[in-house]
């Protein structure tokens, strides 16, 4: 074991005394022996009052603001706008262009500490809840195009920024439950987004607008309500964290203990010394990008595709949205519910194998295309319960397995940002001339989760080879050069 302090010390009695140097690490876990247990209970408490929420709705909202466009949709969007045969596609896949390219940049100038994350992620909402209302207001289908290009350009900072924040802010432990439920935040939007566009159509022709326009206003003042929230609530990162959210003691104590899990993090440590090509290149991050990819194909088409779906079931499209939120709901349960187990256990390829033959089912289902509705509408189930387990589990996964603030910024804004172009896939290949057998749609589904599955199983091994030959290294290493190498490696979690 490294230790940065002697075994034989004793329990500092003051956190406020508690350093990095007061605890020993071993494969990224601090050690009970060095760790106050009622302040660490006190403050994992805070962060999950404070932090979490407050990004979590941030999440929540966005995820809301880019999946209203389906309930608009068969609310009469596309007629109300004289939008083209390809036109809802259009409006779906020209939202990630800018998402894509912006993800990293946006990151970076988080990681810089320049702009607090308050004004950054809540300025950010605000603004995008201002173009989400518009969407409501246009006359024009170029209009609403230019909205979507906008907002995803705005949109980018959100869902990485907010992933980043978790990663700096909690153990590696503690991680992968806060992970399942800042993603389950995300789920929350399109669970209420049907209940909410069901109630919201009701109001058609109010004030001269149509019910899907009155879908996109409401919706998009909400977006800014909650941007409000965050800039008041969101803390800023741990070393400037506000007197209101951790006392002197408490961030000191924080900060040792976040360093001891991920190792030195500061300007001029070995995890900080490196050069931004340097991460960008790393294969890890490619990696776990395309295995994230192959998982949000799936995500991607829920999201877009499932209430038309549903409609061409044969309910009517208020029908059509409720039945939506039991699909949305599966996913919640279940995501916690396998995300806690894996943290429990300490282990993240099982789970996502498992939750990847989930999907494999509803795909292989809806290939098939079995005539009885009800199969199908079960279909989505098997896709819901085994989608969205998957996409905290890799974030967590490969957080885990990056260190230094860098690292993380890129990592998780890559993984989030260029995994997100499922979406250019999952727009383009439902073709409206298809339906409701969607032949290319269901076949690409089914083929990018077996090619997930692959990558999983192929990602596990290669990260226990490397695993294998880190120990094979430092077992011929000595006591005084175990400690250096103990900075520049660790060891992969699985």
């Amino acid at each position: 074991m490294a230790t940065l302090a002697s075994m034989n010390e004793k329990t500092p009695k003051d956190p406020a005394n508690t350093s990095i140097d007061a605890v020993s690490v071993e494969n990224g876990h601090l050690d009970v022996q060095t760790s106050d247990k009622s302040l660490d209970r006190r403050l994992l408490l805070k962060r999950d009052l404070v932090l979490l929420p407050s990004v979590g709705l941030l999440y929540m909202i966005m995820f809301l603001d880019r999946t209203n466009i389906a309930n608009a949709k068969i609310e009469g969007l596309v007629q109300g706008l004289n939008m083209p045969s390809n036109g809802y596609s259009t409006a779906l896949w020209i939202f990630y262009i800018p998402f894509i390219l912006a993800e990293v940049p946006s990151n970076l100038i988080l990681n810089q500490g320049k702009i607090p994350p308050n004004y950054f992620l809540g300025g950010m909402t605000c603004v995008l809840g201002i173009l989400g209302m518009c969407q409501g207001l246009t006359a024009s289908y170029g209009g609403l195009l230019a909205l979507r290009f906008l907002m995803g350009a705005l949109e980018a900072a959100l869902p990485a920024g907010a992933a980043y924040m978790i990663s700096i802010y909690y153990t590696k432990k503690e991680a992968a439950v806060r992970f399942a439920a800042f993603f389950n935040f995300a789920l929350l939007g399109p669970f209420f987004s049907g209940l909410l566009a069901y109630a919201i159509v009701n109001l058609d022709g109010t004030g001269g607008y149509e019910g899907w326009q009155w879908i996109f206003i409401i919706e998009g003042l909400m977006t800014v309500f909650f941007g409000l929230i965050a800039l008041i609530f969101t803390p800023n990162f741990p070393k400037k964290a506000q007197h209101w959210f951790l006392k002197p003691n408490e961030r000191e104590y924080l900060i040792a203990k976040l360093e001891a899990s991920r190792g030195l993090e500061e300007k001029g440590s070995v995890a900080d010394d490196v050069s931004i090509w340097k991460v960008l290149v790393d294969w890890r991050i490619h990696l776990f990008t395309l295995c994230f990819f192959c998982c949000d194909i799936t995500a991607s088409s829920i999201s877009a595709f499932m209430t038309s779906i549903l409609k061409e079931l044969g309910w009517t499209s208020s029908r059509a949205q409720v039945m939506t939120m039991p699909v949305w709901g599966s996913g919640i349960f279940f995501t916690f519910l396998v995300t806690w187990t894996a943290s429990r256990v300490n282990f993240r390829a099982p789970f996502i194998l498992a939750s990847t033959c989930s999907q494999l089912v509803g795909w292989a289902i809806m290939v098939a295309y079995v005539p009885a509705p009800g199969v199908r509408y079960a279909a989505l189930f098997f896709m819901s319960i085994g989608t969205f387990p998957q996409m905290p589990l890799l974030m967590t996964w490969l957080s885990n397995n990056l260190r230094g603030r860098k690292y993380l910024a890129v990592g998780m804004a890559w993984q989030v940002g260029f995994g997100n172009r499922a979406n250019f896939v999952s727009s383009n290949v439902f073709i409206t001339g298809q339906a409701p057998r969607y032949r290319t749609g269901f076949a690409n589904g089914l083929g990018w989760t077996c090619s997930g599955f692959a990558l999983v199983c192929f990602t596990t091994l290669l990260l226990s080879i490397k695993n294998k030959r880190r120990a094979d290294r430092v077992s011929r290493l000595s006591v005084e050069e175990r400690a250096p190498e103990e900075q520049k490696s660790f060891k992969f979690l699985l």
